[in-house]
């Protein structure tokens, strides 16, 4: 009677457990023996080595063949101890540690943590001074355990979908159920069953087919290869997918402030973090910009400018022989053959051409009097300036909207900059990322402060 109590007991924290880990996908259990002596394990395949499993714990039970002296092996085995906390035993199983319930109501947890080191590489898109530098792998369970490692709590949920008629690839949906807004879920979810192709192989294409606009300009989600940017976004309410096959994470809802947010900031005093964060977006005024200013002040506007600037700008531009839009677009498209070069190259002669190429070009282009030495400043002014932007999916953006600009510039002169401003400003306000407001650069999370005060009151 008494062993049939502690089996239950025993048995219905095995269950308690259970649901706490429920809707994860890398959650394992397994039942050793028979009923009469009957062994379970749990235990998180992410974060636990499944060969440490194998060998030291599933092996020699079957090759005991008695309950009492496993119970012994485990007690005695380095690495393991005996728990009944509750709150303890779902830290360490978060942590990697494999749960072992006996039948006479014992619970062991037995060290079987997996670590990945030797796999993962360094960060080479979102490079950072400080922090982590690890990134994503191809590996769906190695990023998983990238993130566990990083956010070891029990309401961590990781459910798996496929796309792909061909090649199935598994998705992993890994967000705070606490956290996360019901909605969003349920609209990503639907807008995952609606996907219908034959091959998924990156990230950046799941993007694509989650925004259901292929026309729209601006990126509504971030695609990162940082497991600390996945898992702060995660805490802050938001939704990471992991791509099998693939080294980079789609990270939603994102807001437009989000893609100006370096993960050094967090790093930083509150003042210094300020200051970058200013930086990055005085760039992106500078880059968007500053051409069609140069061609609405050169050809429409001079009057804005003082005398002396004028004549400074018309005395460089004595010698070239076409308008100032000409000689805009001219620079900036040899900017985007040398960016694009740089990219296509192979690393150990593409910084080297690309600097060569562009030096030479743009002082035979001054002395032939083609472009003026006003422009080469403008040009690559405009160039640092789009470099300053964190994530590439905002930088890609940034280079293509400058153009649109260039010709209003050229049509209508500053008037044409304002509408286009203007124009630009209304089409983010009228973005939505899932359901958020694509434009909300200061605006407070409602749902982010209503769980903050939960948690105050839970605590």
């Amino acid at each position: 009677m008494r062993g049939s109590q502690h089996k239950k007991e025993s048995d219905n924290l095995l269950q308690c457990i259970g649901e706490k880990l429920s809707k994860s996908t890398d959650l394992e259990q397994r039942s050793l023996g028979t009923s009469d002596q009957q062994v379970n394990l749990i235990y998180l395949k992410s974060v636990s080595h499944s060969a440490t499993v194998n060998r030291f714990v599933i092996s020699p039970f079957f090759e005991m063949k008695d309950e009492k002296g496993f119970e012994e092996y485990i007690a005695s085995f380095p690495g393991s101890k005996p728990s009944h906390d509750i709150k303890e035993i779902l830290e360490l199983l978060l942590g990697g540690h494999v749960g072992i319930f006996f039948s006479d109501n014992k619970v062991y947890l037995f060290d079987a943590v997996r670590v990945e080191a030797g796999s993962v590489a360094d960060a080479q898109t979102e490079v950072i001074v400080q922090g982590p530098s690890d990134s994503f792998n191809e590996s769906l369970e190695v990023n998983l355990n990238l993130i566990r490692r990083r956010y070891q709590s029990s309401d961590l949920k990781a459910e798996t979908t496929t796309i792909g008629h061909k090649s199935k690839t598994k998705i992993a949906i890994v967000y705070d159920e606490t956290r996360i807004e019901p909605e969003v879920l349920k609209e990503l979810k639907k807008r995952l069953d609606g996907i219908s192709v034959d091959i998924l192989q990156a990230a950046a294409e799941l993007d694509k087919y989650l925004s259901g606009n292929k026309y729209r300009l601006f990126p509504t989600t971030i695609v990162t290869e940082r497991p600390d940017r996945a898992v702060f976004n995660i805490s802050e309410g938001k939704i990471v997918l992991l791509v099998d096959t693939t080294g980079f994470a789609v990270v939603l809802p994102a807001v437009f402030n989000d893609f100006f947010t370096a993960m050094d900031d967090k790093l930083q005093v509150l003042p210094v973090g300020w200051f970058l964060k200013g930086i990055r977006y005085l760039g992106l005024i500078l880059t968007v910009l500053l051409p069609s200013f140069y061609v609405a002040f050169t050809s429409y506007n001079p009057e804005v400018w003082k005398v002396q600037i004028a004549l400074l700008v018309a005395g460089s531009r004595a010698t070239v022989p076409y308008p100032s839009y000409v000689e805009v677009l001219i620079m900036l498209l040899m900017m985007e053959f040398l960016t694009e070069a740089s990219l296509r190259l192979p690393k150990a002669i593409g910084p080297t051409a690309t600097t060569v190429g562009g030096l030479i070009l743009g002082t035979a282009a001054t002395e032939a009097g083609l472009v003026s030495n006003i422009m080469i400043i403008l040009v690559s002014a405009v160039a640092i300036s789009n470099f300053v932007i964190p994530l590439n999916m905002m930088g890609f953006t940034i280079r293509v909207v400058k153009y649109p600009f260039i010709l209003l510039a050229t049509l209508f002169g500053l008037l044409g900059i304002v509408l286009g401003l203007v124009g630009v400003i209304m089409y983010l306000c009228s973005l939505r990322s899932f359901g958020k407001p694509y434009f909300k650069i200061f605006g407070i999370d409602r749902v982010r402060i209503t769980n903050s005060q939960k948690e105050r009151e839970n605590g």
